[in-house]
């Protein structure tokens, strides 16, 4: 137990034992609750990625007011305490702090992109925080303080590149995405992926946009040139936040439709598609681990209590609330297991729980913190859904080091003892410590 831990359990025991004083004392006096289990929403309500996070800030709260009604977690009360980063990625690292140090939450859900995690993490793990993150990312990291809960590489881009290459027939890439690590750093392994598989260098296109690009003009015609040389072209986007919104308009307005040159993207779900006329658009296609349309009981279930909340039967959901829900629950049984909201005693809890997902089957919490996930294609449909053409025959574990980089091949992650160790060399024998990956 750390020292910030023991503070907070003696604090804790001594305002319970101050109670029981009280009650003794007062004939007929009321045992007064114990303090909230406090939970940190840490996602942007404002600026380039509010698109996307708004509603991620929204399942959480839903899915704390769900556990109050069925009684709370150990006899107590859940608060929700959230915070606006408003897209700026210093500013999530000082919330964090903030959350962690001033509110003292018990557990963060929260941030999108990686130049977001990235600027946060030093924080937990500086103040022994526990933050679940729940969207796609580059791998290429692996932190005792984060549980990571979107896709890795080998649960989305490189499955939705195979498909491409062998059901497609794709023969020539266009890598388009925002300048910040995930984009670059998936695009590093998709292009030594390429490579491997036989792809000439001048058969593979990369180009980065800043946040928020608008003018796509000119990128759209040089890949409708790229694509015009005979050989079958695809576009695979790690295009983020409301880019998405002319990117897609822009090829709407070029006439590039899914037979032309296909676009698969990793970034972009129902929500995004909700401010999008999607009829341009039908066939494009996204890879993740979760859509709206999958026909379970259990994501009805789901769907109906997010209209519910949301007071709105054609409010969406995505991948990345899905994501949520699974770790929500998952911090929920560790707790429970754990029978306390102790860091280190939920880290050590949380390791093998297994939860159902939304589409009919579990995900599991690994020891290297990733999660077992189903990989599934889907093709946008009229009304903004996607029909889904191709799907893993089960969960695929999450790999948080690339096989496709020389770095990072010999590197694996586990969190569990005798190893503890998030990026164990398994040629020399060495842990180097936990790793932060770098800002790109």
């Amino acid at each position: 137990m750390t020292e910030r831990s023991k503070m907070r359990w003696h604090t804790r025991n001594a305002l319970m034992a101050g109670t029981l004083a009280a009650f003794s004392l007062g004939a007929g006096s009321a045992l007064a609750q114990e303090d909230p289990i406090r939970v940190g929403v840490l996602h942007s309500l404002s600026g380039t990625m509010a698109i996307s996070e708004t509603a991620l800030k929204e399942t959480i709260e839903m899915l704390v007011e769900h556990q109050n009604e069925r009684g709370g977690l150990l006899g107590r009360e859940l608060e929700p305490v959230v915070v606006d980063p408003a897209s700026d990625w210093p500013r999530f690292a000082e919330q964090a702090r903030q959350l962690l140090a001033d509110e003292e939450v018990d557990v963060v859900f929260g941030t999108w992109t990686s130049v977001s995690r990235k600027a946060v993490l030093p924080v937990f793990e500086e103040l022994n925080g526990l933050l679940f993150y729940p969207v796609q990312y580059e791998g290429e990291e692996s932190s005792q303080n984060v549980f990571y809960l979107g896709a890795a590489p080998n649960q989305q881009a490189i499955p939705a590149v195979e498909y491409l290459m062998d059901e497609v027939g794709i023969e020539r890439w266009a890598l388009l995405g925002t300048d910040y690590v995930y984009p670059r750093t998936t695009n590093r392994i998709l292009e030594q992926f390429l490579m491997d598989h036989g792809v000439a260098e001048e058969d593979i296109m990369i180009n980065y946009t800043p946040f928020g690009h608008s003018d796509w003009q000119g990128i759209i015609s040089e890949v409708r040139s790229f694509g015009g040389e005979g050989k079958p072209t695809a576009i695979v986007s790690t295009i983020n936040g409301d880019a998405n919104v002319p990117f897609y308009s822009e090829l709407a307005n070029q006439g590039v439709s899914a037979s032309d040159i296909p676009v698969v993207a990793f970034s972009v779900g129902e929500q995004e598609l909700a401010g999008i006329d999607t009829e341009p658009l039908v066939g494009h296609m996204s890879a993740w681990n979760y859509f709206m349309s999958a026909p379970t009981p259990e994501n009805m279930e789901f769907i109906q209590a997010w209209h519910e909340f949301q007071g709105d039967t054609s409010a969406v959901t995505n991948d990345p609330m899905e994501a949520h829900y699974i770790g929500f629950n998952m911090w929920v049984e560790a707790v429970r297991r754990a029978g306390t909201t102790d860091v280190d005693a939920v880290q050590e809890s949380i390791i093998g729980v297994t939860v159902p997902n939304l589409t009919g089957g579990f995900a599991t919490m690994m020891p290297n913190h990733h999660i077992t996930k189903p990989v599934m294609i889907g093709e946008v449909q009229p009304d903004g859904q996607f029909s889904v053409v191709w799907e893993t025959a089960g969960e695929v574990p999450g790999d948080a080091w690339s096989d496709f980089l020389p770095d990072s091949q010999n590197i694996i992650s586990s969190w569990r003892a005798p190893l503890s160790c998030g990026n164990y060399n398994v040629v020399t024998g060495e842990c180097a410590g936990q790793d932060y990956g770098g800002f790109e």
